[in-house]
């Protein structure tokens, strides 16, 4: 009885390896797999749409939306059985996505066409950060994430100082053109401005008068300028957040990513990342 109770665990732990994770080999055909399968199950949604195609190849392609249904539905449970904690997956951006990806094959048996939806799972190629070693980016999009939140009251700051510069230059524009040249009011001449400055162009309204066009040089100059300031700041604050390398490793219990690789740890619960290597012999 006592081999039979510690096979559940062991069993769990190497399911969690495999699913959740890349630094090994299992690990790594795992994902690759997954996202073979995700791509493919995504064009055959695409290859629905087409009539012609649909027409002639529909059966199949009925099928196969089936068949990566039920794969994907496997997968989904499996990710809850070895977690230990199933309803903080389930609840986690992932878990979500994972969801609404076999959800609408289902959904289709009672709506028809909603099977549409269903190219959402082209959102777990997200994964793909763990294969091959590009776990790396990971850590990379965490120095992002930190530079960031460092520079967010930066960063308000200069949204701010646009946005007056905006009213401002609306207004103006507003007295110059009037409403007679499109400029019907101060928001609609506002609006003008943020797509100015962005160098968006949409053209609806345009000003007329020469020095109407004379503002609307200076604010396009402006936003070339503009559009430097956020990146320098958030550059600045990328060279002062450093790099370090990051592993594969998921915390069973929260779900936790981007922990040391030689974290026994979890950073954020504190729970043991092996619990293999924390059994009593």
């Amino acid at each position: 009885m006592a081999v039979a109770k510690e096979a559940v665990p062991g069993y769990r732990h190497r399911l969690h390896e495999i699913i959740f994770e890349a630094d090994t080999r299992a690990g790594k055909w795992f994902d690759v797999v997954l996202i073979v399968s995700i791509l493919s199950s995504v064009l055959v949604v695409m290859l629905d749409s087409i009539s012609g195609f649909s027409a002639r190849y529909g059966y199949y392609l009925y099928g196969w939306e089936w068949a990566f249904t039920l794969m994907f539905t496997l997968e989904y449970i499996l990710r809850l059985a070895c977690v230990n904690r199933p309803l903080a997956y389930a609840g986690s951006f992932l878990g979500i996505v994972d969801l609404l990806a076999i959800l609408p094959t289902y959904i289709s048996l009672l709506v028809p066409g909603s099977q549409y939806l269903i190219v959402v799972r082209v959102l777990r190629v997200l994964r793909v950060f763990r294969v091959f070693k590009l776990v790396n980016y990971v850590g990379e999009a965490s120095v992002l994430v930190r530079a960031l939140q460092s520079s967010r009251r930066k960063i308000t700051i200069f949204l701010l100082t646009v946005l007056t510069l905006m009213i401002i230059f609306g207004s103006l524009m507003y007295m110059i053109e009037g409403p007679e040249h499109g400029f019907t009011s101060i928001p609609r001449s506002i609006y003008w401005a943020i797509v100015t400055m962005t160098t968006v162009g949409y053209g609806d309204i345009s000003p007329k008068t020469n020095a109407g066009q004379a503002l609307a040089a200076l604010i396009m100059v402006m936003g070339y300028a503009i559009i430097a300031v956020p990146t320098g700041i958030v550059t600045s604050e990328l060279s002062l957040a450093g790099q370090k390398r990051v592993s594969t490793q998921v915390c069973p219990a929260c779900m936790a990513e981007g922990h040391d690789p030689d974290a026994v740890f979890c950073r954020v619960c504190s729970e043991r990342l092996n619990p293999e290597t924390g059994r009593d012999t």
